[in-house]
């Protein structure tokens, strides 16, 4: 028996329609388009987000963990798919079994994958990582490692690379870096890297050693580096419709996709110094409504909001007062005389003509949209308004 939920996130499919197409209107002609739907497509539901990405200009999709791509493939989903993260050697037959692309960023864990894929008697689909400065996974090209007043000199990575290109049990489809900063305003950094990357091509052309893609740009690359297109496209936060960062305006009109809804559980009239939530840590100055929110840390709505955040009822900003806590959220709903048990209020995107942007919501709390969107738990159930 389904029983109704005190708290929903919609999520907008032709916002990410729209997206979409606005996005690959950007992508230079000719260069293939991927959707990258890790982490339960940032929280909008991978499945879901995914069929309508590809319906509307993609025709690649990212993930970070196998079982990520593999929950796409048991929904029917039979586009490419590139795994960014680390897969164990002993899912090579899995890998090929299920055509999904996997990238490798160590010697080491080429020669396992090889290994186990051959023993198997299967073949496996590879993206080579070049670390070109983010300093997380991939190789590290020898500008980067060498002292700055040696010589430079890619022989070292090259013959690597060489040695992966010979490993049984691989077929090397990609070559991929990723960017630091592509989304500061002072883009040097992001274009150094780009420049390392291309050096780092050119040196293995040289050697007769060349990819069918090639790929560089996330969304931060996408829209403001048309140089980092190549062969392939990697849009991840834009295709949910937030810039890449608030210091830089998107090129392209952007449509938030998610908008979280709680009900109002119970509202009642306090006195001056009534005290709020754990910790007494706030007291009504006069007296006041306070309404109760079903919505709490426990669905994503961050501990570090409280008596700082707000959310909207009916065209109010109603600030939220107290302590945020697992479950419920205290809102000093003194300016909202008609505010009901029962009524719904915005807690980031849309009301109406209105909006609280999950950028401000997220600057509140001192992080980043990408942990807000993300962080929207499991129990809160996801609500699809059509493409």
């Amino acid at each position: 028996m389904s029983v109704p939920s005190p708290i929903r996130a919609e999520v907008d499919l032709a916002a990410i329609a729209h997206n979409v197409r606005a996005l690959r209107g950007r992508t230079a002609p000719g260069t293939a388009f991927m959707a990258v739907v890790k982490a339960d497509a940032y929280g909008h539901g991978a499945e879901a987000v995914a069929r309508v990405a590809l319906d509307h200009g993609a025709s690649w999709l990212g993930v970070a963990r196998l079982q990520e791509a593999l929950a796409l493939r048991r929904a029917g989903i039979e586009a490419p798919i590139l795994v960014f993260g680390a897969t164990a050697a002993e899912e090579a037959e899995v890998l090929a079994a299920r055509e999904i692309r996997q990238a490798v960023g160590t010697l080491e864990a080429a020669r396992a994958l090889a290994a186990a894929a051959s023993a198997r008697g299967v073949r496996v689909r590879v993206h080579v990582k070049i670390d070109t400065g983010m300093g997380r996974l991939g190789f590290v090209p020898e500008a980067l490692s060498r002292p700055e007043d040696s010589p430079a000199s890619e022989d070292r990575l090259c013959a690597r690379l060489e040695e992966i290109l010979r490993l049984p049990g691989l077929e090397i489809e990609g070559v991929f870096t990723h960017f630091a900063s592509a989304d500061a305003a002072d883009l040097s950094s992001a274009e150094r890297q780009l420049a390392l990357f291309l050096e780092l091509l050119a040196a293995l052309r040289a050697r007769g050693i060349e990819f069918s893609l090639r790929h560089a740009a996330n969304s931060a690359g996408l829209l403001r580096l048309p140089a980092a297109h190549l062969d392939l496209v990697r849009a991840g936060i834009a295709l949910y419709g937030i810039a890449p960062a608030p210091e830089v305006a998107p090129p392209v009109r952007l449509v938030p996709a998610m908008t979280l809804r709680a009900a109002v559980v119970q509202v009642k009239e306090v006195p001056a110094g009534f005290a709020v939530s754990y910790g007494s840590t706030w007291r009504a100055p006069a007296p006041t409504r306070i309404a109760t929110i079903a919505a709490g840390y426990a669905d994503g709505y961050p501990r570090l909001l409280s008596s700082r955040g707000r959310m909207l009822y009916r065209g109010a900003s109603l600030p939220v007062v107290g302590r945020v806590c697992m479950d419920l959220t205290m809102l000093d709903a003194g300016s909202a005389p008609g505010i009901r048990p029962g009524d719904e209020v915005v807690v980031f995107g849309r009301d109406g003509t209105l909006s609280l942007p999950v950028e401000e919501v997220a600057s509140a709390a001192g992080t980043i949209p990408y942990e807000i969107l993300c962080g929207v738990s499991a129990r809160v159930p996801r609500v699809y308004l059509p493409a």
